[in-house]
């Protein structure tokens, strides 16, 4: 083994010349006895950000460059480069490789543990097919490493520089969204971040690596840095406590669920609080992942000595006020001068290095109450104790006594580290956090009166209103010195009434406060607000405005009461947005009413995306098959005389059904089945060129709209999802489809004939530069347009939505509407009041 790891080292010892570096030569490997080798990633800040991976195998360290760090998505392929074999030693450095250097640049141990083969190892370096299970401390469970042979990178001289892929098998400890490189940006081993390594700080806890490590090829400056370099990793004396991971968050509705499918607990007043143990090594971290083990010291002991061993624990740190509730002003005084903590332990993730987390949550709480058994009611680590159904009454007996709320669990729901609606949350008072971004000064001290509140929307500050109320003296005080750090000139809210803005100071919008009041106005300002206290768990850039949704449209319950089967309803099909199935289902439901009569009884071509719409999408017009009944099929004859099924729909079961069918998009005839030969709607579609501007797009459906006004034609826009407008005209079902496309064939010839700088009617890229192309095309038998309220599957989940011409004026881009947007304008207004009682003829107009 040791010559055999003297000869891998070859490659890395012919670019070091150790007469000058000190840098590990690689000592000869130690016979051991267990089946799994060392695993270290390092993050390399050199030339570009990469991370080494790095395995133990025959004495050496086999390493592949990761460009964008490891993931924790099987859906990530991660591009890895093998690099040279390194010695075993070089897997414990952290520190700088100084300018010059052969890989210069700052180093972190990011992660280490073991790994082990599946498999045969060798086989699999020689196969391309390397697969392992990691034991880290941030990476876990199994992954692969894939060789794409052929697409090897040629150098100069040499071989071939090898490039493959590390891929996350699916296990437990993949997740959806890949957290892990934004999560954790600070050394296992020291805890300090690149600055910090760079500058040689001292390590924030006690640690296996020198605080100073700095490697240098020239004998002098390595004797300046006292000779700390490149020392091996040694075993800590403290345990190795489970990683944080995403914690659960409920949603804000409006009403109660009932049945017995529902757990209901106490809403604490606290900070959310996840724990990590591992025998008397306690880490307890914030929702957003901070470490607050010193914030909440006064709990270590207490779990320490409860000797659960192994566990990561969901619950909420809270202080008790005079009255014995939990109360968030008690717990920031508590933390600041000392006090009684108590820790309501209310899930149990992993335990004993087993995940939990796919388990329903009734059995997840039952093997908590045994894991916490022992804690007597004196203990300040209780386990919170929850009532089966009868949700109403528990809400109402806890409002009684001045408590926040009530969260709603689902029963039988496993754990998701993510907002969804297995947990709701109904409060007694509304309350929330917002930021803060400016103050109005005091008349009657010196400091502020008032504070200026905000939420964040779409990347803008938008204004919330004012808070005086809730101060003690020395919160005064301390607000005081807080902002004073933060000024500003610019305002950072997108508008403030001017009313409000006269002696404002701005500051920059970093401080969260937490504020109750009474309502908001119809332009969700807030009345009577009162301060309760800052947050340091939640970012700014976070704080959105949190509005009740109402109960019943939770999608599940939706398609369970109109009896479609839903599977796997949390299923995110918009990653960007966290969109899942339930969701969208939820949205069709809203918008029923407006959109059955646009879409019902058409032949329907479908884009299915069935892992997402970032993954393969495709259209579907024929039923082949295999589609919930709900989903009906009507028979029509082609134009070469075949028989074909097309899809159509005629209720809110068939919507769901099709969501279920995981469609994204509905594309529809201009024509129903029952009169499948006669239209009886026109669409024309406005398909910008690049680089023009959504107001060429306005002024030219108002050009076409003015057209059709002399014609006698009233249409009515709608935008798109995408880049332009569709220009509809409704119709009687008289006219064949032939003459119809006929008709806007014509149309459209004549409009780019008479303005041919601003319109073309031919689809050719070619012929589109800086024109829009004028699509007449979907107007001929079998073509379809997208139905209005139908969902698009492009980034950021807009939806196609009917709007006025007064509004078209105003509108800055066609895919603006989002789901709740659109579902919020269907209840409340009607762009087009007028649509299906119109009745228009093409008789007369064509020829």
């Amino acid at each position: 083994m040791a010559s055999k790891a003297q000869d891998l080292l070859t490659d890395y010892k012919a670019k070091r010349n150790f007469a000058k570096t000190q840098e590990p030569a690689g000592a000869a490997p130690k016979a051991g006895k267990s089946a799994r080798g060392s695993f270290v990633i390092q993050k390399h800040d050199a030339t570009r950000l990469h991370y080494d991976f790095r395995i133990e195998l025959d004495g050496v360290l086999k390493s592949w460059a990761v460009t964008k760090g490891p993931s924790n998505n099987p859906e990530d392929k991660r591009l890895a480069v093998r690099v040279e074999d390194h010695p075993l030693e070089y897997g414990g450095f952290e520190g700088m490789i100084p300018e010059g250097e052969y890989g210069g640049g700052t180093v972190m141990l990011w992660d280490r543990g073991t790994w082990e083969p599946i498999g045969d190892p060798h086989e699999g370096l020689e196969s391309g097919d390397l697969k392992m299970r990691i034991f880290g401390e941030r990476l876990k469970g199994e992954y692969v490493l894939v060789h794409m042979k052929g697409r090897d990178t040629k150098r100069k001289s040499g071989p071939p520089r090898e490039n493959w892929l590390l891929i996350k098998h699916k296990d437990s400890y993949a997740r959806d969204k890949d957290t892990l490189t934004t999560r954790f940006t600070r050394s296992v081993a020291s805890g300090r971040d690149f600055k910090q390594i760079a500058s040689g700080a001292a390590p924030s806890k006690e640690t296996d690596v020198e605080p100073d490590a700095v490697w240098h090829s020239d004998t002098e400056e390595a004797e300046k840095a006292d000779q700390k370099t490149c020392t091996p990793a040694r075993k800590s004396a403290k345990g190795k406590t489970p990683d944080f991971r995403p914690v659960q968050l409920a949603t804000l509705v409006d009403t109660v669920p009932s049945g017995q499918d529902w757990l209901f607990e106490m809403k604490y007043d606290g900070y959310r609080c996840l724990a990590a143990i591992e025998g008397d090594a306690v880490r307890l971290f914030t929702r957003s992942g901070l470490d607050w083990t010193e914030k909440f010291g006064a709990l270590v002991e207490p779990l320490q000595k409860l000797k659960i061993g192994s566990a990561v624990i969901d619950s909420e740190i809270c202080a008790f006020d005079s009255k014995g509730r939990t109360d968030f002003s008690t717990l920031k005084n508590t933390l600041t001068n000392g006090g009684r903590l108590e820790f309501f332990a209310f899930d149990l993730l992993e335990a004993d290095g087993k995940d939990l987390t796919k388990l329903p949550l009734i059995e997840r709480k039952a093997r908590l109450e045994k894991l916490l058994g022992k804690s007597g009611r004196e203990h300040p680590v209780q386990y919170s104790s929850h009532v089966r159904g009868h949700g109403q009454k528990v809400l109402d007996a806890l409002c009684k006594d001045g408590h926040e709320g009530v969260i709603a669990k689902r029963a039988d729901a496993p754990y998701r580290g993510e907002r969804n609606r297995d947990w709701l949350k109904i409060k007694c008072l509304k309350r929330q956090e917002f930021v803060i971004g400016g103050w109005s000064p005091s008349t009657k001290r010196k400091g502020f009166a008032s504070l200026l509140l905000g939420t964040w929307e779409k990347g803008k500050l938008l204004y919330r209103g004012r808070v005086g109320t809730g101060f003690t003296q020395n919160l005064l005080v301390e607000m005081d010195a807080k902002l004073e750090k933060l000024p500003r000139k610019t305002n950072p809210f997108e508008a403030v009434p001017r009313e409000r803005v006269r002696g404002v100071h701005w500051v920059e919008p970093q401080l969260v406060a937490e504020i109750a009041y009474t309502e908001l106005t119809e332009d969700d300002i807030l009345r009577h607000p009162s301060f309760i206290g800052l947050r340091g768990d939640k970012p700014a850039e976070e704080v959105k405005m949190e509005k009740a949704q109402p109960l019943e449209h939770d999608g599940e319950e939706v398609a369970e009461r109109l009896g479609v089967r839903l599977t796997s309803p949390n299923r995110v099909v918009f990653p960007g947005q966290g969109i899942t199935k339930a969701d969208l289902v939820a949205y069709y439901e809203a918008v029923a009413e407006v959109m059955l009569p646009h879409i019902a009884d058409r032949p329907l071509s479908l884009v299915r995306c069935p892992q997402g719409r970032a993954k393969y999408c495709f259209f579907q017009k024929h039923d082949t098959g295999g589609f919930p009944e709900e989903i009906k099929s009507t028979t029509i004859t082609e134009k070469d005389g075949e028989q074909q099924d097309y899809f159509y729909v005629d209720d809110l079961a068939g919507l769901i059904a099709g969501t279920q069918m995981n469609t994204l998009e509905w594309h529809i005839w201009g024509s129903r089945r029952q009169t499948v030969e006669t239209p009886d709607r026109l669409v024309f579609d406005l398909d910008p060129d690049e680089g023009l501007g959504f107001d060429t797009v306005i002024s030219a459906a108002e050009e076409i709209a003015a057209r059709l006004t002399d014609m006698k034609l009233k249409s009515y826009p709608m935008v798109s999802g995408g880049k332009g407008i569709h220009i509809i005209v409704p119709l009687k079902p008289e006219v064949e489809w032939p003459e119809v496309k006929e008709f806007c064939k014509t149309f459209a010839q004549n409009l780019a004939e008479d303005e041919p700088d601003r319109f073309t009617a031919n689809m050719s890229k070619a012929k589109r530069k800086g024109r829009l192309f004028l699509d007449y095309l979907r107007n001929e038998r079998g073509s379809t347009a997208i139905s209005p309220w139908s969902a698009r599957s492009r980034e950021t989940a807009p939806v196609a939505v009917p709007v006025s011409w007064d509004e078209v004026k105003t509108l800055k881009a066609a895919n603006l509407f989002s789901l709740d947007a659109a579902a919020a304008r269907a209840k409340s207004e009607n762009p087009w009041p007028d649509y299906f009682k119109i009745k228009q003829s093409l008789k007369g107009k064509l020829g």
